[in-house]
């Protein structure tokens, strides 16, 4: 059974910052794309990075609303993807969820709140 599990969400100051993991049993994280998203109340699931493969070379790409302030990794030893998250913006506040896809397969965590005051 595939489980992704996030977990670093919380209340932080405009200007803080927030590091999310999303920790996967059941599927290995690093021979796979990685995904976070993100989901404003009253707003369509919004892309905010994604991390490729290991094997391709684990580039990440990134929204414009984010490039520059958030940063996508691996650990591949502990089978968890992070989100480092700097200089947050009230307009950051969301739920963020983790999502593995490939032609086989679409998993997604839970989801984390993250709430930015400003």
């Amino acid at each position: 059974q595939v489980q992704l599990v996030e977990s670093g969400g919380g209340l932080v100051q405009a200007g803080g910052s927030l590091r999310l993991s999303c920790a996967a049993s059941g599927i290995i994280l690093r021979i796979n794309a990685v995904n976070w998203y993100r989901q404003a109340p009253g707003k369509q699931r919004e892309l905010v990075a994604n991390i490729t493969s290991s094997g391709s070379g684990g580039s990440a790409v990134y929204a414009d609303s984010v490039k520059g302030r958030f940063t996508i990794s691996r650990d591949n030893a502990k089978n968890t993807v992070f989100l480092q998250m700097n200089s947050l913006k009230p307009e950051d506040t969301a739920v963020y969820f983790c999502n593995v896809l490939s032609r086989w397969y679409d998993y997604w965590g839970q989801g984390t709140q993250v709430t930015v005051s400003s």
